[in-house]
């Protein structure tokens, strides 16, 4: 089984200005010559990691990695203002040209699929290939799969802890009753109900839960941003028309996408990515015995031997 590349160093890094207020940070590391490469990470709001960059040969790519508007290093911490899915798509268009990028690859998990995919319906002359993990198409009945009636019955205690903050009247809304506690003035609620949230999610994502990558998860800062930023998008399904994705699979077509896929992934469940292939011919699916999150061995393998084969076929 193959495991992630070594740790890497990075060799630039900058805050990229967008829309006021709004600030990214930007990364590279890998060989600046390279086949370039943009990470996109899940949430919305989860940011980026060092173990993020260890995912691409660093002889063969230019590693680019940035975290969206609200998370991570880039500022306004965990604001909602002007903070939007079009906006994200905006912002990576920007960085293509801010580092004189004609054209690259994108590679996307769960919420970062969903943008790699909308990108590549706008910009599909901008994009070399997709490689995905844990599809999600961002519809009501995806959202509501994981927020209200889904995962519930394959997590029951942990799903009974989660909804301890909502009143027995508002629980046939978890996810607005939620956004309401981390929207409001009670920053002590605030913080509770983010760490609630992170923790749900953190729970449901691997096979086997681990207590430190469960004290990760909930660490404030992290979850703050994570739960409030999640929350606002999936309140809007992502800003998006439902099935909008599958809707403009055509504008695909020329592009070759790897869809990796946990077989038994709760938060993204297969379907997606079985509905995603049958709509793209062009991508192959891989369904792995794993759950959703990118730490997995089972994911780890998989995603490398993507991004290795992905270096055949861009330079064949």
């Amino acid at each position: 089984m193959l495991v992630a590349y070594p740790a890497l160093k990075l060799y630039y890094q900058q805050h990229i200005p967008v829309a006021v207020p709004h600030c990214l940070y930007v990364e590279e590391s890998g060989n600046p010559q390279g086949i370039p490469v943009l990470f996109l990470h899940g949430g919305p709001g989860a940011a980026c990691r060092e173990a993020d960059r260890c995912f691409f040969n660093p002889e063969h790519y230019r590693i680019i990695l940035f975290d969206q508007r609200g998370c991570g290093r880039s500022t306004p911490y965990a604001m909602v203002d002007n903070n939007d899915t079009q906006g994200l798509l905006d912002d990576i268009e920007v960085i293509r040209q801010q580092l004189g990028i004609e054209r690259w690859l994108l590679f996307g998990g769960s919420w970062g699929s969903t943008l790699a995919l909308l990108y590549a319906q706008q910009q599909p002359q901008r994009v070399l290939g997709l490689i995905l993990r844990g599809v999600f198409l961002c519809r009501q009945h995806d959202i509501d799969w994981f927020f209200q009636a889904g995962a519930s019955r394959f997590f029951p205690n942990d799903w009974d802890d989660f909804i301890q903050l909502v009143p027995d009247k508002q629980r046939d809304h978890i996810l607005k009753a939620y956004y309401h506690c981390l929207t409001g003035d009670n920053e002590v609620l605030g913080m509770r109900a983010a760490k609630a949230f992170a923790l749900w999610a953190a729970r449901c994502a691997t096979l086997q839960t681990h207590p430190e990558r469960l004290a990760q998860a909930t660490e404030p800062h992290h979850a703050l941003a994570l739960a409030k930023l999640c929350s606002h998008y999936l309140m809007q399904q992502g800003f998006l028309a439902d099935d909008q994705i599958l809707r403009d699979s055509a504008l695909l077509a020329d592009i070759p996408g790897l869809i990796i896929q946990g077989r038994y992934d709760m938060v993204c469940p297969p379907e997606q990515a079985f509905a995603l292939q049958q709509a793209w011919p062009t991508s192959q699916l891989r369904l792995i015995c794993a759950g959703h999150a990118s730490t997995e061995p089972a994911i780890v393998d998989a995603l490398i031997r993507a991004t290795d084969e992905m270096v055949i076929r861009l330079r064949e």
